[in-house]
């Protein structure tokens, strides 16, 4: 049995994300929750739940290098680029941290690589992974990380500056849409949203299993999972029918990117809309 690695202690401190300006309107009322997508199969096996866990992704992290893929149910293989998630940022992945504002929540943060760039840009930031090896490599490298889903409760939710989907994380749980509104959630009024695109023109959801390639049959019987794929035309699409707004669209280093701000709540607009008319009315009646 592979042994996942235990991070050090004490633990990295969990940055704090910046407290609200005290003119943003609370609600009493709480929000409801952004429920996961439903995972097909067997949701009562573990690593149906967390297929990250499993042996592959946690030898490939040790290694540092792959082969890893992504096997999809008709046999085709998608390569996971497990030598650049273990390596420091590059220049692409620093265009992207550049632009960051705020506190920052690094959505499946593998092994740490721009969690660790982030606090060497002098900026807040923590991970989140579902997988053990990850989180343990993050925190070895000196970040703060939490071994969670992002639909699972996550410190701070509604405060963080910026949110990062980055190295194909758009496609987490299979559901782009549910993904953009649990991060709607986490993110400060006016946060921004830095996705990376697949870099076909590709909108497609499909079932997987991890696989390195070997093909033992532990690897063939693992179980599947929903991911999913999207191209800059598709995400800009469903950004804008989710209620986003892009800010900003660029490529570097043969990858693309765009950075995503989510519109107001329709409540909050209603308030502003009303407060603004009801001034308007007393200014007349005066």
């Amino acid at each position: 049995m592979t042994v996942s690695p235990h991070p050090p202690t004490p633990h990295p401190p969990t940055p704090h994300p910046p407290t609200p300006h005290s003119s943003t309107p609370h609600s009493s009322t709480p929000r409801p929750r952004t429920a996961a997508p439903e995972n097909p199969g067997d949701a009562a096996e573990a690593t149906g739940r967390h297929p990250w866990r499993t042996d592959p992704y946690t030898r490939a992290l040790r290694a540092g290098r792959g082969p890893l893929f992504l096997r999809r149910a008709d046999g085709r293989l998608l390569p996971l680029e497990v030598e650049r998630w273990c390596a420091g940022a590059d220049e692409a992945d620093l265009t992207v941290l550049r632009r960051c504002t705020g506190a920052v929540l690094d959505i499946g943060c593998g092994p740490g690589r721009l969690v660790t760039a982030l606090a060497e840009l002098g900026r807040p930031a923590l991970g989140v992974d579902t997988a053990p090896a990850a989180v343990g490599h993050t925190r070895e490298r000196g970040g703060a990380a939490l071994c969670r889903s992002v639909f699972e409760p996550l410190p701070g939710e509604g405060r963080w500056g910026s949110a990062l989907l980055i190295d194909g994380n758009i496609g987490v749980g299979g559901d782009p849409a549910a993904l953009l509104a649990r991060v709607r959630e986490l993110l400060a009024p006016g946060g921004l949203l830095l996705a990376e695109a697949a870099p076909a023109e590709v909108e497609e959801r499909f079932q997987v299993r991890l696989d390195d390639g070997s093909g033992a049959r532990s690897e063939r019987h693992a179980p599947l999972f929903p991911w999913a794929r999207l191209g800059r035309r598709a995400l800009r699409a469903l950004a804008g029918r989710e209620g986003w707004t892009v800010v900003e669209e660029w490529s570097a280093y043969g990858r693309f990117f765009l950075s995503l701000r989510a519109a107001a709540p329709a409540a909050a607009i209603e308030a502003v809309t009303s407060a603004v008319a009801d001034t308007a009315s007393s200014h007349e009646r005066s």
